[in-house]
């Protein structure tokens, strides 16, 4: 008997440290019934992605994108405050500084993965309960589905810290209805809860709580198709009366919005919210003169070109862009200010869109040569 006891006593302490050491991986990556559910591990940072978590998630979707067994794909966040806040930009930050491969490939990784959620074969859930931001969008915006909560909190405040809505931003954002997507890019501008549905980034809107019942309803469906899981998020979705009566943040500035912001130029935007002067385009002058110029004056033709192109164009002119930032000097200014020091005021070079030339601006773009992104 006393043998048996201290078997058990060895497996108990196998299975605790097996439960350890999964529980403090970046990632965890299971498959559960016909789902392959990816589960972003580091609430401590608010889910913030980095290159390892990127090399670790990248070839598990391949691989259950080609398993017969294998119906759906569910990314999720821990920690109920983010489902990921973004990139690890201090990383990125510090390996920029030094010149180091490792910006650049993180950038590579990032892109490429986001390239592989939009051409992914099996039906995609993302569950963007929480901080969903930067990096997270990336990681949910470009798949089937995107259920958001009333925790829900999206934004791309990249133009802050003087880099570009990225992972695909280019795509996603001016094909949103009007010039919404304009508008969220170049102002950084937070959405909450239901008006993440009605900007079009999310595809259902389910309570917080039920979200564990939803995953356990999406893992119990025999073989599904995309159908059979629209269907089951469906119902989730005209369950939920939260905020339901509430009308859209951004509705009684539509068309302000889109008015304002079909500009050809920063300049010319900058012009137009001086000549409204209501206390809605002071609020946007105020936020748009905090931004680095020359983030703006890239963000805006980014979206510009970026309305006609395939995902994977865009990506590839991102990447462009990512590296042209690296070598730039806002972006470290801009970490510094928001991120590091805090201080939030950076000292932006050139410090006006006047002195940021379309020259500048246009090499930006060019090609890398042998040094694009391969997608």
């Amino acid at each position: 008997r006393l043998k048996t006891i201290n078997r058990l006593r060895v497996i108990l302490q196998h299975l605790k440290m097996s439960n350890q050491t999964d529980s403090t991986a970046e990632v965890l990556l299971e498959k559960r019934g016909g789902a392959g559910i990816i589960t972003l591990n580091r609430p401590k940072v608010l889910n913030a992605l980095n290159l390892s978590m990127i090399k670790q998630i990248y070839p598990q979707l391949k691989t259950w994108e080609q398993d017969p067994e294998t119906f759906l794909i569910i990314i999720k966040g821990t920690g109920g405050k983010a489902f990921c806040a973004g990139g690890d930009i201090r990383a990125i930050t510090e390996a920029g500084k030094v010149g180091d491969k490792g910006s650049r490939e993180f950038f590579q990784g990032e892109y490429r993965l986001n390239n592989a959620i939009g051409t992914c074969k099996k039906p995609y859930v993302a569950l963007i309960d929480g901080i969903t931001m930067g990096g997270g969008v990336g990681l949910s915006v470009h798949g089937h589905f995107r259920v958001a909560t009333e925790k829900t909190l999206f934004a791309m405040p990249e133009t802050a810290i003087g880099l570009f809505p990225d992972v695909g931003g280019g795509y996603f954002l001016p094909r949103l209805s009007g010039k919404v997507g304009y508008y969220l890019g170049l102002t950084g501008c937070r959405l909450k809860g239901r008006d993440v549905l009605k900007a079009g980034i999310a595809t259902h809107f389910v309570e917080s709580e039920k979200l564990p019942a939803l995953e356990k309803d999406l893992i119990a469906l025999k073989s599904p198709s995309k159908e059979n899981i629209a269907d089951l998020l469906n119902s989730y979705h005209k369950k939920c009366t939260v905020d339901q009566e509430k009308k859209f943040v951004l509705d009684e500035h539509m068309e302000k919005i889109n008015s304002i912001f079909s500009a050809n130029s920063m300049e010319e935007i900058v012009k137009k919210l001086k000549q409204d002067g209501s206390p809605f385009a002071i609020k946007q002058l105020e936020t748009i003169n905090k931004m680095s110029p020359t983030s703006l004056k890239l963000t805006l033709r980014q979206l510009r070109e970026g309305a006609s192109m395939s995902l994977q164009e865009v990506l590839r002119m991102e990447y462009r862009l990512s590296q042209a930032c690296m070598k730039g000097q806002d972006f470290y200014e801009g970490v510094r200010a928001v991120l590091i020091d805090k201080d939030q005021s950076p000292k932006w070079k050139p410090p006006a869109l006047e002195e940021v030339s379309d020259e500048y601006v246009d090499n930006c773009f060019k090609s890398l040569g042998n040094d694009d992104l391969k997608l």
